[in-house]
């Protein structure tokens, strides 16, 4: 069985925002950062499910692979990722992500199969891992399950949900996170670990100008997560929480709150305790954003207005103008001709 390395970089950086050492887990596996990030890396099912353990333990959170799988970043998915995004139609994309599950996970491969109604994407975990490893083989799956949600979500530029999801444990106490993160109904005790998907929603063709929209907003949110992770702070740990979650829509507030497990009364006052609001740090975001999006000429302004979540351009150049006294038009002209 053989796990990508990127995997284990992702887990290490979801679990560095409980303030765990993200080198710390890394060097649970004896490789480095660079390559355990290279295409080729694979490990042993040994060392990714010592360090999944370890991240769960040290983070003391029991949704761990939930917010793990929801965070995964399309470059970490590597050529998964490269491949869906390509395709014409979103089950060719689903059958492409199943077809080349092996690649990151080969303990866990992926089915597509086609039912009355619906279509079925099921997990069929190796039995020896899955026994051996419990706490690892759970929280992969509910990873896997929330990134294959994620990129479904994606591929029809939020257009449509899962039907369901089923899991094979007992039910918790509370499954509002469950549904939060896969945006439908979580059915517990079944026999099948399995997302439900609308039939005419598979069938549906993925909007290519959209979707390379959406990869456009992928790739700086990215870039900009990257440089908030060396920033300190509270403020600077919902910032980066928000940029994980925009898809292509800013999170709300309780959104953001759910992923960090507070309250949203608990989040608003840590942020004004350090002189912040978030609405604030939503329109923070936003500007820079816009202002990184009107250097590249191939995107027009009303491409960049869709970008971040706005109705119509309208609504968009007021919001510029309150926050730089200009137009969009402007603005470029004047900084980026």
């Amino acid at each position: 069985m053989a796990f990508n390395g990127r995997f284990v970089v992702n887990i290490a950086h979801q679990a560095s925002n409980y303030g765990v050492d993200a080198n710390s887990l890394i060097a649970l596996v004896g490789k480095s950062e660079d390559e355990l990030c290279e295409e080729s890396c694979i490990i042993d099912d040994g060392s990714y499910s010592a360090i999944i353990e370890k991240a769960v333990e040290l983070t003391k959170d029991p949704f761990f692979g939930l917010h793990a799988g929801e965070n995964l970043n399309m470059a970490a998915a590597g050529l998964i990722a490269q491949i869906t995004q390509s395709c014409e139609t979103v089950k060719q994309a689903l059958e492409y992500c199943c077809e080349f599950a092996n690649l990151g996970c080969s303990a866990l491969p992926m089915s597509l199969n086609k039912e009355k109604d619906s279509y079925k994407v099921t997990l069929n975990p190796d039995l020896n891992w899955s026994e051996t490893f419990p706490i690892a083989f759970q929280h992969t799956t509910y990873g896997v399950l929330a990134f294959t949600i994620k990129e479904f979500q994606s591929l029809t530029r939020q257009k449509h949900q899962a039907i369901a999801v089923h899991l094979p444990w007992i039910k918790p106490a509370d499954s509002k996170e469950y549904e939060r993160v896969f945006s439908c109904p979580v059915f517990f005790n079944k026999k099948e670990i399995a997302i439900l998907l609308r039939k005419e929603d598979v069938e549906d063709k993925v909007i290519s100008s959209d979707y390379e929209l959406l990869r456009i907003l992928v790739s700086y949110a990215e870039e900009k997560s990257l440089s908030i992770e060396s920033q300190k702070g509270f403020v600077s740990l919902v910032r980066q929480s928000v940029v994980k979650l925009i898809k292509p829509e800013f999170p709300s507030i309780e959104m953001v709150a759910g992923h960090l497990n507070l309250s949203k009364r608990t989040l608003q006052r840590r942020l004004n305790e350090e002189g912040f609001t978030y609405k604030g740090l939503i329109e923070e975001l936003k500007k820079d954003f816009a202002i990184r999006y009107l250097k590249r000429p191939d995107l027009s302004i009303s491409e960049i207005a869709y970008l971040l979540n706005y109705a119509d351009l309208s609504s968009f150049t007021r919001s510029f103008k309150r926050w730089t006294h200009t137009s969009p038009k402007e603005y470029r002209l004047k900084n980026y001709s």
